[in-house]
């Protein structure tokens, strides 16, 4: 009888039984993540579609989504991918002993300056003709621009 062959099988065997447990591990966590949807959750469903649940009919596993306020979509339990964590906003932080504004701020620049309506105008030739040097013009040193 040959020892290899055996030896072979039962590492095959080894090896599909370790991949199926990570699969059917897989499974069972999704399958409690769903029976534990509760209204108010934000979530994402297997296409993308990002929203809130409003409603859970447990009999016949259809939850409600409503993804923009007054658009609600009726989707399978087993469509739902994830729960989604809501945005978290960042701390304004103040600097303390002083008060920035923004026009005071170097990081905006003249941003948070007002301008006049006169500094805003834009003066823009018609044609190619004041953008470039003439024959016979002169410069502001008095030579010739040629």
């Amino acid at each position: 009888m040959d020892f290899s062959l055996i030896i072979i099988l039962a590492l095959a065997a080894g090896a599909m039984f370790l991949m199926t447990s990570r699969s059917r591990k897989a499974q069972k966590e999704a399958a409690a993540f769903r029976t534990n949807l509760a209204p108010g959750q934000e979530v994402m469903t297997g296409s993308g579609l990002f929203g809130t649940i409003v409603d859970v009919d447990e009999e016949k596993d259809i939850i409600t989504i409503e993804s923009t306020p007054g658009t609600q979509t009726r989707w399978l339990r087993a469509a739902i991918a994830k729960l989604v964590e809501p945005p978290v906003e960042e701390e304004v932080t103040e600097v303390e002993g002083t008060d920035v504004t923004d026009e005071q701020d170097p990081a905006y620049g003249d941003a948070g300056q007002t301008s006049s309506p006169q500094d805003d105008t834009l003066d823009v030739p018609d044609d190619l003709s004041g953008l470039t040097d003439k024959p016979g013009d002169k410069r502001d040193d008095g030579t010739d621009s040629k």
